[in-house]
Order: C-alpha cells, then sequence, then structure tokens
C-alpha cells in the first residue's frame, strides 16, 4: 500500500469522525419535519410560488407525499389567502425612502379526511426590513424579490411545524 492511500484513509475517517457522531444522537437537519401522515393535498389558493415552496417543503424535509386529488391525501392543507405587502419604515434627512418592512401573511387550515381540524383556521406571518437606495433602484428589487423568496420558503416549513405540533399534541391545536 502506498503512502498516499493510507494518508487519505486518515483522512477519510477524521472527516467522518463527526458525523457519525451527529447521526448516533439522533440528530437531524432542520428542514425535517416529522409529519404522522403519509399523502397531504395543497388546496385553496396558494400563490404558485408559495404551492411550489410547500411542495418542496413536504417533499424534501418529510417522508410524505403530495397528491393532486384531495380524495387520494390523509391530510389537506387549505390555503384560504395570501397578502404579500411593503410598508415604509424610514426615512433619511432628505425625507426620501430609507427602509421598508415586507411581511407574508398567509391564512390556512389543516384537516384529515373526516374533516376533523388538524389545525383550525390560522393566521401565520413573516417580516423583513430592508434598506433601500435610490442609486440602487434595480438591485434593491431584486433584494425584495431574494428576501420574499427565502420568506415564502421559511412560512412553508414553519406551516409544516405547526401541523406536526398540533397532530402529536391534540389539547394544543388552537394556536
Amino acid at each position: 500500500m502506498s503512502v498516499n492511500y493510507i494518508r487519505r484513509a486518515l483522512l477519510g475517517a477524521l472527516a467522518i469522525a463527526p458525523l457519525s457522531g451527529l447521526i448516533a444522537c439522533g440528530y437531524r437537519m432542520r428542514g425535517m419535519v416529522d409529519l404522522p401522515f403519509k399523502v397531504i393535498a395543497i388546496t385553496g389558493n396558494p400563490s404558485p410560488p408559495l404551492r411550489n415552496d410547500l411542495q418542496a417543503a413536504i417533499l424534501t424535509g418529510t417522508d410524505v407525499k403530495v397528491a393532486i386529488n384531495p380524495k387520494d391525501a390523509d391530510l389537506i392543507l387549505d390555503v384560504s389567502n395570501e397578502i404579500n405587502g411593503r410598508e415604509i419604515l424610514a426615512y433619511n434627512s432628505n425625507g426620501q425612502i430609507s427602509a421598508y418592512r415586507l411581511t407574508i401573511r398567509v391564512t390556512f387550515r389543516a384537516y384529515d379526511i373526516t374533516g376533523g381540524d388538524i389545525v383550525p383556521e390560522s393566521e401565520i406571518y413573516m417580516t423583513r426590513d430592508m434598506d433601500f437606495s435610490n442609486t440602487t433602484v434595480l438591485a434593491t428589487d431584486v433584494q425584495q424579490q431574494q428576501f420574499l423568496t427565502l420568506m415564502r420558503k421559511d412560512l412553508a416549513v414553519q406551516i409544516l411545524r405547526r401541523i406536526s405540533a398540533a397532530a402529536k399534541n391534540p389539547q394544543a391545536r388552537s394556536f
């Protein structure tokens, strides 16, 4: 055996050792959500980006499948309302806008195939503050879209976490 082979094997073992310790203690990545359902259907009128983010969060962060037809699902996630907003947060000394607050507000309900509420109609929202400059308007628009994308992804995971918590503890279903 060559020295390089032994060196690579030792470096590989050193790199894997911390990961095996995390796996052994039951560590799971933050995106993982434990849902006691096999198939979820998304109904209502979420925007296409929110629907995609919910589907991505379900498919990558859980062991659950997404159904197209609600009759094939054991949980229905009904998104009844989604509102994106932007309000002025601050002005500079010249009276020009210097900061905005971005908001996304989603109203949803989760219920099983019998119609029993897992999560009664609830609202979840997120805000982000964003600096603004008149000299970089195009860059600010791109930054705003990036913020909204990240906010929607985070909201999708939070909705799944709320469903998971309510399904595991039926007494605490009022949020």
